[in-house]
């Protein structure tokens, strides 16, 4: 378990960064640039920036990505559709690679690709933003990448059914389930989608597809227990927490550590009326 584990982690490696393991990412809704940035440095994975559900428009894309610190988490984009124009730009202003969702044939798959790669791979437009840190340039998008530059989202029965397909299409780095709008889609719920372990079920039949094709496979968990049942189904890349779980976990955790000795009494001292609170 340890050696897989550890062959799992070599995929979250960025140019000059420490060792961050995949399985422990961080799905960024708040769209909030400091928070983003300080998550990128937690000693999370990996850091998802959600455009298409989460609060991250243009301006705080370019904020978030443009204040990452050196050696932080690898973070992924996902963008609201797949859309040349919005993956360049998530490119551009400095996103370690995109993940695109509603991905449902081959020829949405190569659609991707060739939005999220420079000729000769694909048809990205040369223009990187003023003060960006771009990842990739010209001649250094081809190939396989260590952080996955161009991801692509099986979330319905069109997509599953060609699931094998669309993992083999040149240029994919990782497919990554959408398990919410997959078990919509399916009819069933998120953890009757997990609990379906049979090789032809829905999750499995992902991981074999990825394996066969030689990619990672992702998925979106949300929470430590369904992160830790995808990471034993075969899931790679993983968004085990959001940064608003985050938040309440640490709440937890410092009454936890404050409250951890039975004898503290658990008194709180309100100021006198009239007396202003003070604050550090």
């Amino acid at each position: 378990m340890a050696e897989s584990r550890r062959a799992r982690a070599s995929w979250g490696m960025t140019s000059g960064a420490t060792e961050h393991d995949p399985l422990l990412g961080a799905w960024a809704t708040l769209g909030e640039p400091r928070l983003t940035t300080e998550l990128g440095r937690s000693g999370v994975g990996w850091v998802g920036l959600d455009a298409q559900h989460g609060h991250f428009d243009d301006r705080s894309l370019r904020n978030s990505l443009g204040g990452r610190p050196p050696g932080g988490a690898p973070m992924l984009v996902r963008v609201a559709a797949n859309d040349a124009a919005l993956i360049g730009r998530a490119l551009d202003a400095g996103a370690d690679g995109i993940i695109v969702p509603l991905v449902g044939t081959v020829a949405d798959a190569r659609q991707a690709v060739a939005a999220s790669r420079y000729p000769p791979h694909g048809e990205r437009s040369w223009g990187p933003l003023h003060g960006s840190r771009p990842v990739h340039r010209p001649g250094s998008d081809g190939g396989t990448h260590a952080v996955p530059l161009c991801s692509v989202m099986i979330e319905t029965t069109a997509a599953l059914d060609a699931v094998e397909a669309i993992a083999a299409a040149p240029g994919v780095d990782m497919i990554f389930v959408g398990p919410f709008d997959l078990s919509l889609a399916l009819g069933t719920d998120v953890d009757g989608l997990l609990a379906a372990g049979e090789r032809t079920a829905p999750l499995p039949r992902i991981v074999q597809a990825c394996s066969a094709a030689g990619i990672p496979a992702g998925a979106y968990a949300g929470t430590p227990e369904r992160a830790a049942l995808l990471a034993a189904a075969g899931f790679q890349w993983i968004a085990a927490t959001t940064d608003t779980a985050l938040l309440e976990l640490g709440a937890q955790t410092l009454q936890q550590r404050m409250f951890a000795d039975q004898d503290v009494k658990r008194t709180r001292t309100l100021p006198a009326q009239g007396t202003p609170a003070h604050t550090p």
